[in-house]
């Protein structure tokens, strides 16, 4: 988990809510993960590639602006899919799944498709 995250406070009548950045981009990550044709979250450093760690955080980069987020996600997809109509698919996961969960607003999911991810079978070359 990375430490530079920071922490979004929601001032509520009883008092503040502290939610980690971390936390938010966990949320988006996984609902990423759910949508058909996304092979993974893109965006791992080199570090976390080599031991093969996994978190739904990589690839999730969280802003703030005008007190609603902006979320830029990076994404691997599998052959064969449409990228315009597989990365909206994956904006309007991540609104609903951040919206509903944390309560926080979302203004604008940025995808950024980081490369394909070919079956075996769709690797090999037929004479």
């Amino acid at each position: 988990m990375s430490e530079n995250r920071e922490y979004i406070t929601c001032n509520e009548e009883h008092g503040d809510i502290y939610i980690s950045e971390e936390v938010v981009a966990m949320i988006a990550g996984a609902a990423v993960l759910e949508v058909e044709g996304v092979a993974g979250l893109a965006g791992a450093n080199l570090g976390e590639q080599i031991l093969g760690k996994k978190t739904y955080a990589r690839g999730v980069i969280i802003q703030r602006e005008d007190e609603r987020m902006v979320l830029n996600v990076s994404i691997m997809i599998h052959y064969g899919y449409a990228v315009p109509d597989l990365a909206r698919k994956v904006q309007e996961a991540v609104i609903s799944a951040v919206e509903a969960t944390s309560g926080l607003g979302v203004k604008t999911v940025n995808v950024r498709v980081g490369g394909v991810v070919f079956n075996k079978q769709d690797k090999q070359i037929k004479p």
